[in-house]
C-alpha cells in the first residue's frame, strides 16, 4: 500500500495529553497540494515565473515547496517516534519499520521514474520521493539515538561540511572548485557514481544527486529540532514567538550566506537550506499559531485531506499524466497524441491565453485529486504502507 507520508499519522507521546497537531497536517497539505501545482502545468513553455524554479542561483515560490515537505518530515518524526527515545529496547523494531517504509517510498519513486517503459539501463536513480526516503531513514535514526543537542551540531556541520566541499575542493578533471551547473563537485559525483541513470534534461548532474542529499539531510534535521521544540511545555504565545524568532534568524543567516554561498535549490546549498527552513518555520508557526492555538479550522479542511493522504496525491498526481499519455487520440488536425495533450488543447487553449491556459490545467489538477483526498477524508481513508 501506498503510505499517506512519509510517517504514521501525529500522534501525541505516549502517556502525554497533548492534542494532535493539526497544524502539520495543514500545512503538509498545503505544501502537497502546491508540488502537484507546479509539476503539472499545461505546457511547459507557458508558466508564469513564480511557479518555475529558478534557473540557478536564487529562489522562487516554487523553490520552497520541497524543502518544506523535508522539513515537514522532519517535525513529524518527533511526534511519530517521540515516545519511543527512552526505549532503547524498542529501536530494533523502530528502526526496521522506519528501513521498510524507507525502502518502499524509494521504490515508489522508481517506479515512478520507470513506468511505463521499464528501461532499467537508462532509470534515472535519483527523485523526489527517493530523497524523501533517505531523509527520513536518517533523521528516523538519528531522532531515537542522539540527543537534541547532538541534532543541532549535527545540522550544522552538514552545512559547513557541505560548503567546504564545493567551495574549496577542487573538482577533478576541472582543477578548482566551482558552482556552475555541470562542472561543480556534486554534478562531478553524480556523474562518476551514477552516469546513465541521472536527470534526463541535465544526463550529467542531478537536483536530487547524492552529495547534495547531505544539506538536504540538514533541512529534515531542521524540521526535528522544530519538533523538539513544539512539544516542550511552554505557554503557545512564547512558543510561537521564539518560532518566530529562529525562523527568521535562519532567514537572516542563509541571506547573508548567500554571498559567499548563493542560495540554489539544485545544488541543495547550504544557504538555501537555511533560508527555506526559516520560512517553513514561520509558515508553521503562523498555522500552529491559528489552528491549533486559536481553534480557527474552517478553511483547514482541503488542506487537512491533502495532509492526511499526502504521499498517495503526490504518487498519483506523477502517475496520471503517464497513464493519460498511453491513450492516444486523433486530433483536429489528424496529428495522434496523448490524451492529455488532447483534452489540454481542446478543452483550455482555445478558451484562454496560452500562460492562463497552462494555469488552468495545473490548477484542474489540484482539484481533481482534492475531490479524491476529499472522498478519501471524508470515509477516513488513510493509505499508508
Amino acid at each position: 500500500m501506498i503510505e499517506q507520508s512519509p510517517l504514521p499519522p501525529v500522534v501525541p507521546a505516549a502517556g502525554a495529553a497533548r492534542p494532535r497537531l493539526l497544524s502539520l497536517d495543514v500545512f503538509r497539505g498545503i505544501t502537497v497540494a502546491a508540488m502537484i501545482l507546479v509539476n503539472n502545468p499545461g505546457s511547459w513553455g507557458h508558466v508564469y515565473a513564480p511557479l518555475r524554479h529558478a534557473e540557478w542561483n536564487g529562489c522562487t515560490p516554487t523553490d520552497l515547496v520541497f524543502p518544506f515537505f523535508l522539513f515537514i518530515v522532519g517535525v513529524a518524526i518527533t511526534y511519530a517516534l517521540g515516545s519511543l527515545r527512552g526505549r532503547p529496547e524498542a529501536h530494533g523494531a523502530a528502526i526496521g519499520r522506519i528501513a521498510k517504509r524507507s525502502l518502499i517510498l524509494f521504490g515508489l519513486g522508481l517506479f515512478l521514474a520507470l513506468f511505463p517503459s521499464f528501461d532499467f539501463a537508462t532509470v534515472r536513480i535519483p527523485g523526489v520521493l527517493q530523497r524523501i526516503a533517505v531523509v527520513f531513514l536518517v533523521c528516523g535514526i538519528v531522532f531515537l539515538k542522539t540527543g537534541v543537542r547532538t541534532q543541532g551540531w549535527l545540522m550544522l556541520g552538514l552545512l559547513v561540511l557541505y560548503y567546504v566541499l564545493m567551495c574549496f575542493v577542487p573538482v577533478p578533471g576541472v582543477g578548482f572548485p566551482n558552482l556552475q551547473p555541470t562542472t561543480n563537485l556534486a554534478a562531478w559525483v553524480d556523474n562518476k557514481l551514477l552516469a546513465g541513470h541521472l536527470w534526463r534534461a541535465s544526463r550529467v548532474w542531478d537536483p536530487e544527486g547524492l552529495l547534495s542529499t547531505l544539506p538536504a539531510i540538514a533541512t529534515g534535521l531542521s524540521g526535528l529540532l522544530t519538533g523538539h521544540w513544539i512539544r516542550r511545555e511552554v505557554a503557545p504565545a512564547e512558543k510561537v514567538t521564539w518560532m518566530f524568532v529562529f525562523a527568521n534568524a535562519a532567514v537572516a543567516a542563509g541571506l547573508a550566506w548567500n554571498y559567499a554561498f548563493p542560495i540554489n535549490k539544485s545544488l541543495w546549498t547550504s544557504s538555501y537550506v537555511l533560508y527555506t527552513s526559516g520560512l517553513a518555520l514561520n509558515g508553521l508557526a503562523l498555522c500552529y499559531w491559528l489552528v491549533d492555538v486559536k481553534g480557527y479550522r474552517g478553511w483547514t479542511k482541503p488542506f487537512l485531506a491533502f495532509g492526511v493522504n499526502a504521499i498517495t496525491a503526490f504518487f498519483l498526481a506523477g502517475l496520471l499524466p503517464r497513464l493519460l499519455n498511453m491513450i492516444r487520440v486523433t486530433g483536429a488536425d489528424g496529428k495522434e497524441t496523448g490524451l492529455q495533450g488532447y483534452l489540454y488543447q481542446t478543452l483550455y487553449t482555445p478558451l484562454l491565453s496560452p500562460h492562463n491556459a497552462s494555469l488552468a490545467w495545473a490548477l484542474s489538477y489540484v482539484l481533481l485529486f482534492l475531490a479524491l483526498v476529499w472522498w478519501m477524508h471524508r470515509r477516513h481513508i488513510i493509505i499508508k504502507v
